[in-house]
């Protein structure tokens, strides 16, 4: 009785996301955002509560992946093309459905990765990916050009890339200094610029951080061949 716990988060997952794709469906854009966010709180959740109550299953594993491809990868990529890509024809239908099926690979690697890849995520996990584009939506802010189709691809590769980003558990990817603080410095200089930006900054803080501590990891690199 006990796996009912985690597994009724789980579903709970699910059943904000199909709530997210129900509002931006009636236009309720900023109302689709904060069921997207809320599933990320469920699904932070269940994995967690699963392991508090020692009660961790491969179908555990299996419906979380199926949850967060609704919630993180196919009601982000809706309520983007609902927002602003519809405006970019079929243009924007292509960028909708690469945001989803980017999101589907990155959760099929992961699952086939468990046992290699320990101590980061490679690439940026789906949440954090589907809570960037849903918080920005957030921000009611429609920018001119390309700018908001560019940001949904790129944080559909950051998915499917090979940058590590750190599972903050204290161990695994190094976290470098310098990477931080040119982390915290936009994040502040955003908040500063948009102080409704609350939500949407974490999100696309993490991603950026991810790329740079990458990046500087590179230099490391060099410096011990």
């Amino acid at each position: 009785m006990r796996s009912v716990i985690p597994n009724a988060l789980t579903a709970l997952n699910l059943v904000l996301g199909m709530c997210a794709i129900i509002s931006t469906f009636h236009n309720e854009f900023y109302q689709a955002a904060i069921f997207i966010v809320a599933a990320m709180i469920s699904d932070g959740l269940d994995g967690r509560v699963a392991r508090y109550l020692n009660v961790s299953s491969e179908f555990g594993k299996e419906l979380d992946s199926l949850c967060d491809l609704a919630s993180f990868g196919v009601a982000p990529a809706i309520l983007a093309y609902a927002f602003l890509l519809k405006d970019f024809g079929i243009i924007g239908s292509l960028i909708a459905a690469f945001f989803a099926t980017c999101g589907a690979l990155r959760l099929a690697r992961f699952n086939v990765n468990t046992t290699t890849v320990k101590g980061y995520f490679m690439g940026l996990p789906i949440p954090a990916a589907g809570c960037v584009v849903a918080t920005f939506v957030m921000l009611g802010i429609k920018p001119v050009g390309w700018i908001f189709p560019i940001l949904v691809i790129v944080f559909a590769y950051l998915m499917v890339s090979t940058i590590k980003y750190p599972d903050f558990k204290g161990k695994g990817e190094k976290i470098r200094i310098i990477p931080v603080i040119i982390t915290i410095l936009v994040a502040g200089y955003i908040l500063f610029m948009t102080k409704d930006a609350v939500l949407f900054t974490p999100f696309f803080a993490y991603a950026l951080f991810g790329i740079l501590n990458t990046v500087f990891g590179l230099f490391d690199y060099k410096t011990t061949t």
